[in-house]
């Protein structure tokens, strides 16, 4: 990238050291940086002194997905979203599915301003908007301009997040932010310490925090055979989510690849169906991905049963929803749109 200082856009959130190093206060890992360089995330670097958001602009893609793609099952179901991907990532999970941009930094593309970003949204004729791909939060000032001026447009905005952030960011970007899908990759520590190159309290804090301030959230864990597919594993998980999030809270169980730099095998469909099982026992809705089966994917009513929402693959209908409640019984479904 060009590295001249006024073309670059000011991060937030960081502070001078004594030794003339930046330390970043986004994340949790509070990159210490020298000048010139840029923090693990590879998109926030030291420039004049200054902490500077170097992927401000820079996009990766841009598509229209369903919105069960992300996923989220029970927010505007079936409706399209438009998603735009940066740069960058602040995890270094070795079995990345996103690898070719999520631990990249591709210079010298288009830079995109929040205004355009909109413009495209709208010509799509959507109405809501996804950061995804690579992690959002590493481009938490070109998101949040983007959520701004979405919000201000009557659209609506999708994080797709590992989570990893620190308290004071999210409280800055959460009151933007109308659904987020957090990915719990494990609830062992050592888990993420040796496979992610993170930690996971902050994970579970920020899945709090985006509750607490009324968001709605969606979880997913990606389960990969050997390392965190032990139904011990499975409980923890889904417990956790009840004790902490709440039993209605929404969870995608989806299935493994090889890909980066981890070549297990991918998970074979019964372990799925067993962690859907467990899961089940904890939580109100539980649902499978990126495997073809034909159980865990419809929306039943916790009350009485009825089906509420059927899919096949990303086929989306509303079978048994009336003015937002259950036509079989009358609660009010668990459902956002």
């Amino acid at each position: 990238m060009n590295t001249n200082i006024h073309q670059m856009h000011q991060a937030e959130f960081w502070h001078r050291l004594d030794d003339q190093r930046v330390e970043c206060e986004l994340c949790p890992h509070h990159c210490r940086i020298h000048e010139g360089q840029a923090g693990r995330c590879r998109v926030r670097g030291v420039y004049g002194g200054e902490l500077k958001a170097l992927g401000y602009g820079f996009l990766s893609s841009a598509h229209v997905d369903p919105v069960e793609k992300k996923p989220l099952y029970h927010f505007h179901p079936g409706a399209s979203i438009f998603s735009i991907g940066g740069w960058g990532c602040n995890l270094g999970c070795v079995f990345c599915q996103n690898w070719s941009i999520s631990q990249e930094f591709c210079k010298g593309r288009t830079v995109h301003s929040p205004k355009q970003v909109l413009q495209a949204m709208q010509s799509e004729k959507s109405a809501l908007i996804a950061y995804t791909y690579n992690e959002p939060l590493v481009g938490y000032e070109f998101v949040k301009d983007c959520c701004r001026l979405v919000r201000d447009a009557g659209g609506k905005n999708v994080l797709v997040t590992n989570g990893y952030v620190e308290e004071g960011p999210a409280i800055g970007l959460l009151p933007l932010v109308d659904a987020l899908n957090v990915d719990i990759k494990s609830m062992d520590d050592g888990f993420y310490r040796k496979y992610c190159k993170a930690t996971l309290p902050p994970v579970l804090s920020f899945c709090q925090q985006a509750v607490k301030a009324g968001r709605h959230v969606e979880i997913t864990n990606l389960i990969i055979p050997g390392l965190n597919d032990a139904d011990e594993d499975f409980s923890a998980l889904a417990e956790w989510i009840r004790n902490n999030l709440g039993p209605m809270v929404p969870l995608h169980l989806s299935a493994y690849h090889p890909d980066y730099q981890l070549d297990t095998p991918v998970t074979p469909a019964p372990t799925l169906r067993r962690a859907w099982e467990i899961c089940r026992q904890s939580l109100a809705y539980v649902y499978m991905g990126n495997v073809s089966v034909a159980e865990g994917q419809d929306t039943m009513c916790p009350n009485c049963g009825a089906a509420l929402i059927k899919r096949q693959g990303y086929e989306t209908r509303r079978v048994g929803l009336t003015d937002g409640v259950c036509a079989g019984c009358g609660r009010k479904a668990d459902v956002v749109g």
